[in-house]
């Protein structure tokens, strides 16, 4: 019997005699006893703020004032001299002595699937293999830092997300759709007394007794442990992390009224309560045609909405151990198209670091002077994944064997931005 098999097998009689309803990732995110102990080495979150469409790094963090190129977006001196932003950036202009800004990233996939998959595992995308996460591999590595809750948390759709790859399926990232919902499904049927849900419980272990036997391994093991876990995350007053209505107005208004910012205000909350990873989705960026009519709303919403985090991190003293990352698939045209947008462009395009294990206030590599192609220090996707690796003292040069008998590294191999290395 296949894998998907057993398991389609497995959560079927369970969600049948248990009468609830729990998310499978949320369940497999449970992590093992043995996945779950926590390593050696530094005990750094990560937050990461996934861009989806493809943020133009021109009318951003690498801008081109007086070049034909910037279009109608204007420039503003950050707190770093020397240093410019996109005119929309203003809260994080102020906060760039906060910031590592690597404007020479580069890459060949120029497609947003393909792309934001190379961004999240380091490797292409293959139909023979799906490679894990970066938050997968972190918390394989480190292990959950919580009893009860998640390790590794995506906030937004999860569409084509690689989750954990071919790593154990308890580093599989747990869903939450929505900031204002938060983790749905955790509450015991109305129609079900304790006793009665104990009894169900105690009827699916029985139920699937000899199928463990016959079938039993790791990943039946991790697949049955998620349901214990579920189960007593059901009673956790852990839970309450994952409520942002618990936050004053003060402090919700202050992080924006739409997803992305409610999304950072629920990633801090869930990294205070002890969740090592967690991701964040923001789409709108796709801009092909009238970006300087939509660039102001979706590059304001990031500019409130980091500023926010990094501030909030930092107050409550969590920024020294948070590692935050700004990401985006690639770049965008420096040309605008004739529909007043910008195309594609992997040959060069920014991210961003701040928090643990990163030195402040640095620009890592440029653009040439159109914000074509890299002038200086080019820096590839496994570069930039490596040196998140590296500020998390996750171990980049080890060889981690694929079911497939291939060896990977995290990060994909690549070298560690020594610059922006605390």
């Amino acid at each position: 019997m296949e894998l998907i098999d057993r398991r389609a097998w497995m959560g079927g009689v369970a969600r049948a005699a248990l009468g609830v309803t729990v998310l499978d990732r949320l369940a497999l995110g449970q992590a093992t006893a043995a996945a779950a102990s926590a390593r050696s080495g530094s005990d750094v979150n990560i937050i990461y703020l996934m861009m989806r469409g493809a943020m133009s790094h021109i009318d951003t963090f690498d801008p081109k004032p007086g070049r034909d190129e910037q279009g109608e977006t204007k420039t503003i001196q950050t707190k770093t001299p020397g240093v410019l932003f996109g005119e929309h950036l203003p809260k994080l202009a102020g906060l760039s002595d906060r910031l590592a800004v690597i404007r020479s990233m580069t890459t060949e996939t120029g497609a947003h699937e393909q792309g934001t998959y190379l961004m999240r595992t380091s490797y292409p995308q293959l139909n023979s293999i799906r490679h894990p996460s970066l938050g997968s591999w972190a918390l394989q590595v480190k292990g959950k830092r919580s009893r009860d809750l998640p390790g590794y948390v995506l906030v937004g759709n999860g569409n084509e997300h690689p989750g954990c790859g071919f790593l154990d399926p308890a580093v599989t990232p747990v869903p939450v759709a929505s900031p204002e919902l938060g983790l749905e499904n955790t509450v015991r049927p109305r129609y079900l007394s304790e006793t009665n849900f104990d009894r169900r419980l105690a009827l699916a272990d029985r139920i699937d007794r000899d199928f463990k036997r016959l079938y039993g391994g790791a990943e039946i093991e991790a697949y049955n442990q998620m349901y214990k876990d579920a189960v007593r995350l059901l009673g956790s007053v852990d839970l309450a992390a994952f409520d942002i209505e618990q936050e004053p107005e003060k402090v919700r208004e202050r992080y924006g009224d739409f997803a992305l910012g409610q999304g950072c205000l629920l990633a801090r909350r869930l990294v205070e309560s002890g969740v090592r990873c967690v991701e964040i989705e923001m789409g709108q960026w796709d801009m092909h045609r009238d970006i300087f009519e939509e660039l102001p709303e979706a590059a304001g919403r990031l500019d409130t909405a980091l500023s926010a985090l990094l501030g909030d991190l930092e107050e409550r003293g969590l920024l020294a151990s948070t590692l935050v990352v700004l990401g985006t698939e690639f770049g965008r045209s420096p040309r605008v198209n004739e529909n007043a947008g910008r195309d594609h462009h992997p040959a060069v395009f920014s991210c961003l670091l701040a928090g643990a294990g990163i030195k402040g206030g640095v620009v890592h590599g440029a653009s040439d002077e159109r914000g074509h192609s890299p002038e200086k220090d080019p820096v590839s996707v496994a570069d930039f994944n490596t040196t998140i690796a590296a500020a998390c003292g996750l171990p980049t040069d080890k060889e981690f064997m694929a079911p497939n008998g291939r060896p990977f590294k995290i990060g994909g191999g690549g070298q560690p931005i020594a610059a922006v290395l605390a």
